[in-house]
């Protein structure tokens, strides 16, 4: 759970298609920082270490619609990326946010990425962890680290693609081994990805928008690809991946070639979710970052 001792305030904001839990945790004097989550439709938990920014600005977390505490309403017209970045704007207006720090983790990045090309205002700076530019390259990328993934699970992975079956035994173990190399290689897992995991067990967001796992894409995403597009996003941008991630460094290089005020930061001991598995290295690069653009000191070198 978020550190009590930190302020923090939560409440509920209205955004198209119904209402979001939202919680302010910090009341630093630095510009408010606004969190995206994974999934679609994991919630906020897992993100809970970025709370101790809270020492030196706002930290906003929020489950978006479909997910964790907020309403799910059984709309499937709702779950597309056009409708979450206007979930974004009604979040900002909803709390005040004129100008904050935007990041974006995971499917996070991808709905970052898409908010940023809407031109939005007061957006000082961004921050992609552990994203990509398209889902093509991610796909790509994944089916490499399952080609040099054990066996059996190298082929029980690969047959289940094929066939389309997701369904036995021997692939879920074979996911599972999958997720403990390029998810979180922390063992056992922290109880907050076990909370945002819990979220995805037959979350219909996730089912209608990713697919059965975190690198079959079969829903509406898999032809989001906005690599040709990044020259237009023109604030400062921090990239950060990990070492063994899913979405691989790879997938972070192209993101760095195509913002051009960008940097990239590699988490040396860590997949999927280098907050939780490096939490005092990545809360100091990322505080570095947001003090660095506060403070015009910032470059991309």
């Amino acid at each position: 759970m978020i550190e009590q001792t930190v302020p923090r305030r939560e409440g509920y904001a209205p955004v198209p298609g119904g209402q979001v839990h939202y919680q302010v945790v910090g009341d630093g004097p630095g510009i408010p920082l606004l969190t995206l989550h994974g999934g679609p439709g994991a919630g906020h938990d897992y993100l809970e270490p970025l709370a101790a920014q809270g020492q030196d600005r706002p930290v906003i977390f929020f489950d978006q619609l479909g997910c964790g505490r907020s309403e799910q309403p059984g709309d499937p017209t709702l779950w597309r990326i056009e409708r979450f970045t206007r979930e974004v704007d009604a979040l900002r207006e909803a709390l005040g946010l004129r100008r904050v720090h935007l990041l974006g983790q995971s499917w996070g990045g991808w709905l970052a990425i898409e908010y940023m090309l809407g031109n939005p205002d007061g957006v000082v700076s961004l921050t992609l962890a552990s994203t990509s530019a398209s889902l093509r390259q991610f796909v790509e990328e994944a089916a490499l680290l399952i080609d040099v993934m054990p066996e059996p699970h190298r082929s029980v992975l690969q047959r289940a693609t094929s066939a389309a079956d997701y369904q036995t035994p021997e692939y879920a173990e074979a996911v599972l081994v999958f997720y403990q190399r390029h998810l979180c290689r922390l063992d056992p897992w922290p109880d907050a990805l076990v909370r945002s995991v819990k979220n995805l067990d037959g979350n219909v967001v996730y089912a209608t928008m990713n697919g059965p796992n975190e690198f079959t894409v079969t829903g509406n995403l898999a032809a989001w690809d906005r690599t040709a597009d990044l020259g237009a996003i023109r604030v400062p941008t921090l990239i950060t991946v990990g070492m063994y991630d899913e979405i691989t460094p790879a997938c972070a290089a192209t993101l760095h070639r195509g913002i051009p005020d960008s940097r990239l930061a590699m988490l040396y001991a860590s997949a999927h979710t280098a907050h939780l598995e490096e939490p005092e290295r990545y809360n100091r690069v990322l505080r570095e970052f947001l003090t660095q653009v506060e403070s015009g000191a910032w470059s991309d070198e």
